[in-house]
């Protein structure tokens, strides 16, 4: 459970801005979103292939 301690005086926006950030860090929504498909073995780790190249692209581009 997510507790949020509000102060005397407090803007709600600022408290519900917390509480999104706070909820959005345990990674609930990512994983119930993942959870709704199934995504082939073989398609993750396509997906994490790729993404490896372009984060690699990406650090060789800033030591030129």
């Amino acid at each position: 459970m997510i507790i949020v301690p509000v102060k005397e005086g407090e803007n709600i926006d600022r408290a519900l801005k917390k509480l999104k950030r706070k909820f959005e860090k345990t990674g609930v929504v990512k994983e119930l979103r993942e959870r709704q498909k199934f995504t082939k073995p073989s398609v993750k780790n396509r997906e994490q292939r790729l993404h490896a190249i372009y984060v690699q692209q990406l650090q060789q581009a800033q030591d030129q």
